[in-house]
């Protein structure tokens, strides 16, 4: 898969080099209109794109996913935000678009997908199946000789790293997927770029989900969920500070668009009920800062590499293992121990201890679980 970047470009001409022959494919998504759809951004994409398939003699083909876009990631990103949740569409068009959809589509001609994301595979010795994603067992492209096992890696760029935003691929996905750059650094990409003589070699890199190209986020959830005023609260005192359009228009953290003097203010809290902000005043009050995570929907994306210990141990008997892991797209990571419980409404749940407290702790985020040496992603849950 091509974008026009200089990421999936370098892709292409690496590719090339280790003698492969590559077909190129450009997924065209965008978002809902009276009319049909709206386009990402894509007259120069499609430009340079065509320009890398003639240069390296490729076929290259465009596939129109708008459709499956919008069923699977602009509607999960206005539920999620319907719920008071904060989504994160980045990781909801990997799984289910860029590795999913197209797959269906036109990936399931082909032995191996490869796109211009930072990341890495790595092939392990481990117990299986048990472990594996349900939907893992019956899919060709598992390789399973020696109880090998392939495992979503991090980049050799721990800025530029992107295996948060691929923390929900299943292994099938994974077990597909080659990452061509992941072992360079992002100005050794731009480098590789500037002696191939590609176009795009000092293009600007895309921020975000793709609709939000042509249209502000705000815009887009007025759309879909309108205007409702509610009251600004500050946490500690319970002193009504001022008034917001619609909660669905904040997010945990978040400073800007608060419009109140006296500051700086950050939302630390969410009524959805009674359509109510919460917040907390300075850089590092209390209440913006948390230890402990629950995560629901506990995702294995290769295979359990705690499986022993998890055999022997039950929620109440003191499973523990040490994590390293991440709650948003940063290139630090936080160390913390993974332990588990029975919940009476949501079943077994996952928990993260952080050894230091972080900031932003937010609902229908994601946090990937990594070993304790930030090599390999093992697992993903939705923060409670």
């Amino acid at each position: 898969m091509v974008s026009g970047g200089v990421d999936s470009s370098v892709v292409v001409h690496l590719l090339k080099e280790q003698g492969y022959n590559p077909d190129i494919f450009y997924i065209r998504i965008g978002m809902e209109d009276a009319e049909g759809y709206i386009d990402c951004p894509a007259e120069e994409d499609i430009e340079i794109t065509s320009y890398i398939a003639k240069k390296y003699g490729c076929r290259f083909e465009e596939v129109n996913l708008h459709k499956e876009y919008w069923d699977n990631v602009v509607s999960y990103t206005i539920e999620s935000v319907r719920k008071g949740l904060t989504p994160n569409p980045d990781v909801m068009c990997n799984r289910l678009i860029k590795f999913g959809a197209f797959d269906d589509k036109c990936g399931k001609d082909y032995d191996r997908i490869a796109t211009g994301h930072y990341a890495r595979t790595e092939c392990l010795n481990v117990l299986m199946p048990e472990c594996l994603s349900a939907d893992a067992t019956n899919t060709q492209t598992i390789k399973q000789s020696n109880n090998q096992a392939i495992f979503l890696a991090t980049a050799k760029d721990p800025i530029k790293d992107q295996t948060d935003f691929l923390t929900q691929l299943t292994y099938p996905q994974i077990a597909k997927a080659m990452f061509p750059i992941g072992h360079l650094m992002k100005n050794e990409v731009r480098q590789i770029a500037h002696e191939a003589h590609l176009p795009s070699a000092d293009r600007k890199d895309s921020q975000g989900i793709c609709f939000l190209g042509k249209i502000n986020y705000n815009d887009f959830l007025r759309r879909y969920l309108g205007e409702r005023e509610g009251k600004i609260v500050e946490l500690e005192t319970g002193k009504v500070l001022g008034t917001h359009k619609g909660y669905w228009f904040h997010t945990i953290g978040q400073r800007k668009g608060l419009f109140l003097s006296g500051g700086p203010w950050f939302v630390v809290k969410k009524d959805i009920g009674e359509n109510v902000l919460y917040v907390s005043q300075g850089y590092t009050p209390e209440a913006q800062y948390g230890k402990e995570i629950d995560l629901l929907g506990f995702h294995y994306l290769s295979a359990n590499i705690w499986e022993k210990a998890d055999k022997e141990g039950r929620p109440d008997d003191g499973w523990s293992v040490e994590v390293q892991f991440k709650i948003r797209h940063t290139p630090e990571f936080a160390h913390g121990r993974l332990t588990k419980r029975e919940d009476p409404v949501y079943g077994l749940v996952y928990h993260l201890s952080s050894d230091t407290k972080i900031q932003g702790i937010a609902a229908g985020q994601y946090a990937t679980i990594y070993d304790c040496d930030a090599r390999l992603v093992v697992a993903s849950g939705m923060i409670a």
